[in-house]
Order: C-alpha cells, then structure tokens, then sequence
C-alpha cells in the first residue's frame, strides 16, 4: 500500500510529492477515460483535430497547425480524412474565397457529446468510490489547482450532483 504525503504542503519534498499525485491523477484520468476514445473509430489525433474545432467554433487550416503543433500539410491530410468520414466540413470564408474555414458537422458534435458523457460516467464512477470528505478535498484542491494554472473553472449540475 502507498503511503499518502502530508495533506499540508510546506517544502520543496511535499511539493514534489504533490506534482507526483497530479501527475498519477492526470494519468488515472487518461486511462479511465481512454477507452471511450478507443472505441469512437477516430484516431487520437483527429480527436484532437475536432477538439480544436470544437473549442474554437471554426478556425482556419494555419491556426488548425498551430494549435496542433504540426505542419499544415499534416494537418491537412486529418482533415481530409475527417471530412471523408462527414466529421469536418471546409467552408469558404464569405469575405476572402481564398480562405478556407473549418467546422464540425453535425454526426462530429454527437460523436463528441458521447465521448464526454461516457467520460463523465467513468469519471463518476470513481468519485462513488471515494467518501464524500475525500470528494470534498479533491474539488477544493483541483479548483485550487486550476486557478493556479489559470484555467477557468467550467460549472455545470453533474458537477454539483458529484459532490
């Protein structure tokens, strides 16, 4: 059995033990939520690609790059893969017919919205596993941490209901 770190941080030791638990914690996420990903027919970078797109509205095939750290001839080739599969779909800005607008179709949104409520279930399912004091911390320290980051927090009821 690991022995836990003090729940009272002062020093250099207790914060690298702390990034150690995020870290361990950003992992369980990722394993317990993968499967979802796995089974959704899509490749982890063209979820990334509509991940992208879905956070921006539209976004054009350069700031599609940038986003992904890669060349815009890769990210074109996602793209044409994803719109072959009616996930993504190339629009013509009204203003400037050079310029080519990306944006979610559709069978994309409902692709996505299943991912994040299978993602909830899992994600849930381990919170029932913890008591509701061990729930209370955690929500304090991850809204700790993410205003730290500089995220902002997303509310909504099914984060009120864990709890």
């Amino acid at each position: 059995m690991r022995s836990r770190p003090s729940p009272h941080p002062s020093g250099h030791d207790d914060l690298a033990a702390a990034a150690t638990l995020v870290d361990a914690a950003g992992q369980a996420l990722v394993l317990a939520t993968s499967a979802a990903n796995d089974n959704s027919g899509v490749s982890a970078a063209q979820l990334r690609v509509l991940g992208v797109v879905a956070q921006a509205g539209s976004v054009n095939l350069t700031q599609l790059a940038i986003a992904l750290h890669t060349a815009p001839s890769s990210a074109s080739r996602l793209c044409d893969r994803l719109e072959a599969a009616d996930l993504l779909r190339r629009t013509a800005d009204e203003r400037d017919r050079r310029e080519v607008w990306l944006v979610l179709t559709p069978t994309a949104r409902r692709l996505l919205e299943g991912l994040g409520r299978q993602r909830q279930d899992t994600i849930t399912a381990v919170l029932r596993r913890m008591s509701p004091d061990d729930r209370a911390a955690l929500m304090q320290g991850l809204s700790s941490f993410a205003l730290a980051s500089g995220v902002p927090l997303v509310e909504n009821d099914s984060a009120a209901q864990a709890s």
